[in-house]
């Protein structure tokens, strides 16, 4: 997954992602909720971008992507910006970390790329598994409203150094096929490359049983970017989670 999107993965996230607004925001929550992380799981890293940042801030971070073509570019962006981070090549449903961690994040709606629901339980379990007690695991997710309402089946263009067609295709269950079409410049000409996937969003419902049966609590659902509740009309849901004593 990921190996053509990832030479243009930060171009286009930059778009809408605003990483700046984000990570400051994830960080205020572990402020709010319990405290910062010594050592930050960033699941589904990507590019590292998280990862570097939470690092400048002096934690320790381990980042974990499927994607090798991502990784690379996260290893050289950290390595530019001075940052020592671990970064291992694993699937989110078979996470195995060397130790445990206090702090965890999954960010920009990657839980969504996880399309069956027993692999969602799966991934959220092998979190908890290696978190300590009584920490939190950071997760954002796309709602259903935005896959049926705002993706659907829609097509959007992004035009900066390389134009994007971004088509999307409602196939029920929640989930839209995405199929990204590349035209990067080279020269008087262009080249074409591209990269398809599926996102599925989840029920507020399924959500909290994966949690539960993970043993984590919930302990706040919030608006994107907000510490607002949920509305019928969010794209994005913050969940702060917390695993529970025994």
């Amino acid at each position: 997954m990921y190996n053509n999107f990832a030479e243009f993965y930060d171009e286009l996230m930059a778009y809408n992602a605003d990483y700046s607004a984000r990570e400051k925001y994830l960080y205020s929550l572990f402020k709010k909720h319990d405290r910062t992380p010594t050592l930050l799981l960033d699941l589904a890293c990507g590019t590292g971008e998280f990862s570097t940042r939470f690092a400048k801030r002096g934690v320790s971070v381990i980042g974990v992507d499927v994607s090798a073509d991502m990784l690379s570019v996260a290893r050289e962006k950290s390595a530019e910006q001075g940052q020592d981070i671990l970064y291992l090549c694993q699937n989110a449903t078979e996470l195995d970390l060397y130790g445990t961690v206090d702090g965890a994040i999954c960010c920009l709606d990657s839980l969504n790329h996880i399309t069956d629901y027993a692999d969602f339980c799966t991934a959220i379990q092998k979190v908890a598994l290696f978190l300590e007690k009584d920490r939190l695991f950071v997760f954002d997710v796309n709602t259903p409203y935005k896959h049926k309402e705002i993706l659907g089946d829609n097509v959007f263009l992004v035009d900066s150094d390389v134009y994007c067609v971004w088509q999307n295709d409602f196939i029920g269950d929640n989930t839209v096929e995405i199929n990204l079409d590349f035209f990067v410049p080279d020269g008087e000409v262009y080249y074409r490359t591209g990269e398809s996937f599926c996102e599925r969003a989840y029920t507020a419902e399924e959500i909290e049983k994966a949690c539960k049966a993970a043993g984590l609590k919930i302990e706040a659902v919030y608006d994107d970017l907000t510490e607002n509740p949920p509305q019928e009309s969010s794209q994005r849901l913050i969940y702060v989670t917390r695993k529970k004593e025994d």
